[in-house]
């Protein structure tokens, strides 16, 4: 398991975040990757999504592809 410091990476809140406090954070350390962490664990696991993956999960979340 690759393990690296994230925290210069600049997390922002996602702006499709819940009040509740269910967040999420972004940040894009480099022109090739997104990072995703929750907002309320930020030392806890981070997904990473290539940019064209990342463009197609956003798209499909904002047109309700994953709505129940």
């Amino acid at each position: 398991m690759l393990t690296q410091n994230l925290s210069g990476a600049g997390w922002r809140k996602s702006t499709r975040s819940q009040q509740n406090g269910a967040c999420v954070e972004l940040a894009t350390p480099s022109s090739h990757r997104v990072l995703v962490r929750d907002s309320t664990d930020p030392h806890g696991s981070t997904l990473s999504f290539d940019q064209a993956t990342w463009r197609i999960f956003s798209q499909a979340v904002k047109t309700g592809t994953y709505d129940l």
